[in-house]
């Protein structure tokens, strides 16, 4: 028995990691590498914070309302609740990080076949996600048994070979704190607190089969533990390919001036591993794209199934019309993405870690408040955005 619960934690570990790498995750670690060059330590320490350390908040505060968002989101009001849930769902879903990943992975294609596309690469990219999703239930045995391996092998491959006799470091000009700072901001690109709101349900659902398929009663306790070792081994290994990245991406800065972030991981690998060995990228992102792909989209049929249709629109239609919206709005590109997506959050976020907070301390010391802490984040946040837009 505890040699089956051991397996499935690290399974489910594997998936939750494979689940939160996507296209930003790999990206935004080089990027902040790049740019940071010898003070790269600055900018990963703040790339963690937000990256790192505050999903695996989101994940404990998520794992103690047993994953259901309806109740966690409901401590703001039942209508407010709602519409928040509904709102990230589109950030998460077909209209940021869905075609955000399909732009990704096409930029990198394009590196090596560069008449490939667009609109064809799109269009089956989303029909592979379909078929690797409309059997719900086979998710976590797809993602942490089969596609997460890949994709750590692919990973490592070229972290190794990128730090394997590297000189010194460029020197940076720019202030520490300066450096610190963007790596903060970058991890809220990442939307990986977003995420954890809807990806522990499923490792969750999954733990709780386990306790049902072995003969016991539900034991909360027991599957609530058993996740939270699931999230420290999936954010363990987020935080170990990032700082591999980042240090990547700051031995090789002076070869990466210029490039868009989405090209970086095409052009470090042609660089470290040469045109014969290109392909790594590619299935490095492809594979980061497509199982994080593969979840989102089943998170957001889910949630239209269930929540908006109230059980309506089958699990199938539901599928088909999330992909359908990703396919069209992943034609904006990844600049265009970005452009829409960067002061949502960072006017959101404060406000949704401040929620995690408050819901943890809920769960733990019955505090009651959470409202009024949640509107004040929300307009500090917005207030500081505007000012410097316009200030």
């Amino acid at each position: 028995m505890k040699v089956k619960q051991k397996s499935a934690v690290i399974a489910a570990g594997l998936a939750m990691f494979s689940m939160f790498f996507g296209a930003g995750n790999v990206i935004f670690p080089l990027a902040v590498g790049r740019d940071a060059q010898s003070l790269n330590f600055y900018a990963i320490s703040g790339l963690l914070i937000t990256a790192v350390g505050i999903p695996l908040l989101g994940l404990i505060s998520m794992t103690l309302f047993n994953g259901n968002y309806k109740h966690y989101f409901e401590r703001i009001g039942k209508i407010p609740g709602f519409l928040l849930a509904l709102f990230i769902m589109g950030l998460i879903g077909p209209f940021g990080a869905m075609p955000r990943l399909i732009t990704v992975s096409h930029s990198t294609f394009s590196m090596y076949w560069p008449d490939i596309s667009f609109f064809m690469f799109s269009l089956i990219a989303c029909v592979i996600v379909f078929l690797m999703t409309f059997k719900k239930n086979r998710i976590i045995d797809i993602l942490g048994l089969y596609l997460t391996p890949l994709l750590l092998i692919a990973l490592l491959t070229i972290i190794v070979k990128g730090l394997y006799g590297a000189s010194a470091l460029p020197e940076s000009t720019l202030p520490p704190a300066q450096v610190f700072w963007g790596g903060f901001l970058t991890g809220y690109e990442t939307l990986d607190l977003l995420a954890t709101f809807f990806f522990s349900s499923i490792v969750l659902q999954c733990f709780e089969s386990e306790e049902i398929a072995e003969g016991h009663t539900k034991n909360f306790r027991n599957v609530i533990f058993l996740t939270l070792k699931a999230s420290v081994i999936g954010v363990g290994l987020l935080a170990l390919v990032y700082v591999g990245f980042s240090y990547v991406a700051a031995y090789n800065s002076e070869l990466l001036v210029g490039l868009g972030r989405e090209q970086l991981l095409g052009a470090i690998a042609l660089q470290i591993l040469g045109p014969s060995a290109g392909v790594v990228a590619i299935v490095a992102v492809s594979l980061a794209c497509l199982t994080t792909a593969i979840a989102l989209a089943a998170v957001f049929a889910e949630f239209l199934h269930n929540d908006i249709t109230q059980g309506k629109l089958p699990y199938i239609p539901s599928l088909i019309i999330t992909l359908v919206a990703c396919y069209f709005v992943s034609t904006l590109g990844f600049k265009g993405i970005a452009h829409f997506l960067e002061p949502i959050l960072v006017v959101c976020y404060p406000a949704l870690i401040v929620l995690a907070i408050f819901n943890i301390g809920h769960k733990l010391t019955h505090v009651k408040m959470v409202k009024t802490p949640f509107a004040l984040a929300t307009l500090a946040s917005l207030g500081s955005y505007l000012y410097q837009i316009y200030g």
